[in-house]
């Protein structure tokens, strides 16, 4: 079950004058799947409106329909094997996006399985939040008592000139509940509930096929 305060909580952090991102990575796909281009920048080096126009695209994620659009799911630690996606995405999130390497794996597997049909861009946002305390009141209180550390992820269709579209699949790893990092579970969005399930399947089952699951 996913909590619409926690989403709003974090998307009061998702303005550029008060952003808890501090970096964007991603890669432009042509029709085909087949990379175009990758960039990696520390947030504040973005303009105010390129700035503006990248938290966006984590504010629809957050903003989405909760438990519709965006819905959770578990991944339990038992059930990850190694060198399985959930390995590379800490991997990712451990080196705070700055390790081109383990991104450009992760495009190139997510590649080969979300190929819809026209350009497409891949973003990853890495954040941290310094979660406020919050008084029995429900007043905020100074000071914290947690750092939760973030990857977003949005896949966009490709308007113009490497301008990315509203987000039509993502997600956040790992989740934000109760107002605290669950590591074991993933927020997944997709705008038309049911859509790009292949990519979805795949994320969930670790980045492996249904079938190497099983064997």
């Amino acid at each position: 079950m996913i909590y619409r305060e926690d989403m709003l909580e974090l998307t009061r952090r998702m303005t550029p004058a008060r952003s808890s991102a501090q970096r964007i990575a991603g890669a432009y796909f042509d029709a085909e799947g087949f990379i175009d281009g990758t960039f990696n920048t520390h947030f504040l080096n973005l303009t105010a409106a390129d700035r503006k126009k990248n938290l966006e695209l984590a504010r629809t994620l957050l903003l989405s329909r909760t438990n519709d659009q965006l819905t959770d799911h578990p991944i339990p630690f038992r059930e990850r094997r190694a060198g399985d996606v959930w390995q590379l995405l800490d991997g990712i999130m451990e080196s705070g996006l700055k390790n081109d390497a383990l991104a450009e794996v992760f495009y190139e597997v997510a590649g080969e399985r979300f190929c819809p049909g026209y350009p497409f861009g891949l973003f990853f946002i890495f954040g941290q939040y310094d979660i406020p305390v919050k008084g029995s009141d429900k007043e905020w209180m100074e000071g914290s008592e947690e750092v939760y550390t973030y990857l977003i992820c949005a896949v966009s269709p490709l308007e113009g000139e490497y301008e990315p579209g509203r987000p039509k699949f993502g997600f956040v790893y790992p989740a934000f509940k109760n107002r605290t990092s669950d590591p074991e579970c993933i927020l997944v969005y997709q705008e038309q509930p049911g859509a790009f399930r292949e990519m979805k399947d795949w994320l969930l089952n670790g980045g492996n096929d249904k079938d190497d699951q099983k064997s």
